[in-house]
């Protein structure tokens, strides 16, 4: 199954370090991220769970529920966790989904429907695909879905940007520019009209081409 932005997110059942959830019970009214690791004791990823850990009061200011997935069995992340302390001085601390049937991999279109229906004796270049991370909104649907290699460590910086890029744009009749951050100027959509806009912005907005109208981030 391919899933797109606005698509909802599949609910599941799974076993996690945090004991046993259904997802969408479990994300209830906020926002959520899940990303995917292809195998447990990999190096990448290693450096990946403990730079998340570490940055888990960022996301909790943004209303923001963090959960992981390995292929590998629930006892083997806790195991894994006393590396990803040693390297990088963060314990995980949020959930990781142990996901030793393939069914959240699957679901989530991140292994093909038919790879079977067990982890044991799967290699990490054989769930090398197993590299997502999804945004899901307090409405269940996909806002995003970026895919990794194994070979590069993601970005969590851009994540969190990129996050507060969605929340603002939720919430307010705007879009964001190219390397946006938190404060900077935002763009007023194409959907609405100039006359409407004066309403919103009595002060006025820069305007660069009639289609590109910036104004200060509203508040």
């Amino acid at each position: 199954m391919s899933l797109q932005l606005g698509d909802i997110a599949p609910d599941f059942e799974a076993e996690t370090t945090e004991g046993r959830i259904r997802f969408h019970e479990w994300l209830g009214d906020s926002w959520g991220i899940l990303f995917s690791h292809p195998k447990d004791f990999t190096p990448v990823c290693t450096t990946e769970l403990g730079t998340m850990a570490g940055l888990k009061p960022e996301f909790d200011k943004r209303n923001t529920k963090i959960i992981g997935l390995s292929v590998d069995p629930v006892d083997r992340h806790k195991e894994w966790d006393q590396d990803i302390k040693k390297v990088t001085g963060h314990s995980v601390n949020y959930p990781m989904i142990g996901d030793t049937d393939l069914s959240v991999s699957k679901a989530y279109g991140m292994l093909p429907a038919d790879t079977g229906d067990t982890a044991e004796g799967r290699t990490p270049v054989d769930n090398q695909t197993v590299r997502n991370v999804f945004i899901i909104g307090p409405d269940k649907r996909i806002k995003l879905i970026l895919v990794y290699p194994m070979s590069t460590g993601r970005n969590f910086n851009e994540i969190l940007r990129i996050l507060d890029s969605l929340q603002l744009t939720s919430e307010h009749q705007v879009s964001t520019p190219a390397d946006w951050h938190q404060g900077e100027e935002v763009i007023i959509a194409p959907s609405v009209p100039d006359e409407e806009a004066k309403k919103k912005y009595p002060e006025g907005w820069k305007e660069e081409t009639p289609y590109l109208r910036l104004v200060p981030q509203p508040k």
